[in-house]
Parts: C-alpha cells; sequence; structure tokens
C-alpha cells in the first residue's frame, strides 16, 4: 500500500502539508481551507497514520522526505510538530523539490538539553517511549492533552483533538514509537546556516511543547521569517487558521511556470 495524500484545492501554487504525531492529515482541515483558493495542496498520511496505516514505510525522516518528493510536484513543504522534522529534512536534502519552507509548532531539536534551553523536557518524552509499551490509548491521550495546554479553551480543543486522532483508525504503535524516537535524537541546528529555500517560522506563544523562543533562534540561523501568534497554542490552526496562512504569504508567490499552468 502506498501513502495517502490527499489533493486539496486549485490554486497555482503547489503545498505539501505534512501532520504531527499519532495524527492525519485530517486535522489539517481548517488550514486547508484557509488556502485552497490560494494553493493546490497534498495533504500526507503520513506512513502508519490515518489512511497510510499500512503503508509499511519507516516514520525514519529521510525515507518519508523522499516517498513523498516521488509522488508530489516541486512545492512549498508545511510541516506541523513531528512532521516539521520531516520537511526540514525534505528542504536540506532535497532542495529542488522544497521551494519554501513552513514550520509550524516544530523545531530542528525537540528535547531539551545543557546545550539546547529551548526544548522539551527529556523525561516527558522518556515517559511517552516507556508508556507506549503499557496503555498505548492513555498515552495519545496525554499527548493530546499536552497539544491542547496553552489555548484559550483547552477543553474545548482536547475535545477537538480526541474527536479527530482516531477518525481515520488507529495509528500503528510500530511508527509511534519510531516518533518518539526521532523526537528524542533529531538534531538539525547545525545544518539550518545550509538552509537554501525561503523559510517561514509560525509559532504559538502559548505552545507548551515547542517554546516560542526554539523557533525564533531557528529563523535567525537561517535567515527566514518569524511570526508569533499571540493567542494560539501548539495547534494554532485551530482557531487561528487565518493568522497561520497570512504568516504563509511570504512563501506564496507564483513561478512564471505556476502562472501558465
Amino acid at each position: 500500500m502506498s501513502l495517502y495524500i490527499d489533493k486539496r484545492g486549485d490554486g497555482p501554487i503547489p503545498l505539501v502539508l505534512l501532520h504531527g504525531w499519532a495524527m492525519h492529515g485530517g486535522v489539517l482541515a481548517p488550514l486547508v481551507e484557509a488556502l485552497e483558493a490560494r494553493c493546490t495542496m497534498y495533504v500526507v498520511d503520513l506512513p502508519g497514520h490515518g489512511y497510510s496505516r499500512d503503508c509499511g514505510l519507516p516514520l525514519e525522516p529521510r525515507a518519508c522526505a523522499a516517498a513523498i518528493a516521488e509522488v508530489t510536484p516541486p512545492a512549498t513543504w508545511l510541516g506541523w510538530s513531528l512532521g516539521g522534522t520531516i520537511a526540514l529534512t525534505a528542504a536540506l536534502e532535497l532542495p529542488q523539490q522544497v521551494r519554501g519552507l513552513a514550520m509550524l509548532c516544530a523545531t530542528p531539536k525537540f528535547v531539551r538539553d545543557a546545550g539546547w534551553p529551548h526544548g522539551a523536557d527529556d523525561k516527558l518524552v522518556h515517559q511517552l517511549a516507556s508508556d507506549l509499551e503499557t496503555d498505548y490509548h492513555a498515552t495519545i491521550e496525554r499527548f493530546l492533552a499536552l497539544e491542547a495546554m496553552g489555548s484559550p479553551d483547552p477543553r474545548a480543543e482536547l475535545r477537538h483533538l480526541r474527536e479527530l486522532v482516531f477518525a481515520r483508525g488507529e495509528p500503528d504503535l510500530r511508527v509511534l514509537q519510531e516518533g518518539i524516537r526521532i523526537l528524542e535524537t533529531s538534531d538539525r541546528r547545525a545544518a539550518l546556516p545550509d538552509l537554501r529555500a525561503a523559510s517561514a517560522w509560525i509559532s504559538g506563544r502559548r505552545d507548551r511543547l515547542v517554546p516560542p523562543q526554539a523557533m525564533q533562534w531557528s529563523a535567525t540561523q537561517c535567515g527566514g521569517s518569524y511570526t508569533e501568534i499571540q493567542q494560539a497554542g501548539h495547534a494554532p490552526f485551530f482557531g487561528h487558521a487565518a493568522a497561520v496562512a497570512e504568516a504563509l504569504q511570504p512563501l506564496l508567490h507564483p513561478t512564471k511556470s505556476e502562472h501558465v499552468r
């Protein structure tokens, strides 16, 4: 089975959208709706998630980036949360395929350490990995609660996430474990100055998983734009899709060939 990619919109600008850990492309619907007149979007269900649950590909960022690049045109890539790790990998290693990079509440290094104060507590990530082995559903529930923290209405956002997370079936335990390992080990900070594509880094001021400082620092390393959405948490496309779309505008300029199509 191949990756499931939902083609949406009919605008002149191609845009690849990648969701976060344990979710699927359907969660990005508010942003898709905000952009469908401007963009033609390729909304991916990552391996093991949603309608790609049985595709068999690993969640490893290089493998995912290569598989997506094979079946999508050159485009701007947007990655939310864990999806940002894959989008950033594609931008660094497949520059001919990635015309622009949008990092939405996503960071080149997720876990905090002595040299990186702008990350999540490593104990949190280790606990998620351990809990997956014993209580799959409770672990996802805990992560959803962390995603909803900081939202102006965290209870409503958590309810929404709960409704969405299994709307396309349950994610594969194997790739959930792979995703946690990626969060634990991935670090692309040193490569940011080599990023050739124009980039936009968009954070939620109330995000409790990816501190805005991490994204602001990253933007300075690669000359990207930085936007902080004041009332948003980790999932700013809920309630703030128009603000996210506005922050993407520097990347949404069609090339001459796109105008011709």
